[in-house]
């Protein structure tokens, strides 16, 4: 029996979404964080940054969100790759994360990743 539960999203930092990575799926359910570089009222189309890293995301299933240009927001939805191989976040859930520390954040994510890596090498032996 299929299962249609929501996923939880993935943490991913923008810099570890590029095409050899393995959250880089068609419908993969991921969590990013980023800086708001613009937004487009008209195709509610945001677009993310994080260093050089970037991501557009489809925010047309969000209520009661206001978008500012340079605050940081997270998003979480399913990552749908286009033809051209540019990925876009279909936004399920997105929040303002103003005072983050981002690069806290990104140490964070490394730590979680290397215990989930030895955790899972620690279960196969």
């Amino acid at each position: 029996m299929a299962s249609s539960a929501i996923k939880s999203g993935a943490l991913v930092s923008l810099q570890d979404l590029h095409s050899a990575s393995p959250f880089f799926k068609q419908g993969a359910s991921l969590r990013v964080t980023g800086k708001l570089q613009e937004y487009s009222v008209e195709t509610a189309i945001a677009i993310v940054i994080d260093g050089s890293a970037n991501l557009k995301i489809d925010t047309q299933h969000l209520r009661d969100l206001n978008f500012r240009v340079g605050s940081i927001y997270q998003f979480i939805g399913e990552l749908f790759i286009q033809p051209d191989n540019e990925a876009i976040l279909h936004a399920r859930v997105g929040r303002n994360v103003d005072g983050i520390d981002l690069n806290l954040y990104h140490q964070t994510l490394r730590l979680l990743r290397e215990f989930q890596s030895n955790h899972m090498n620690d279960q196969t032996t």
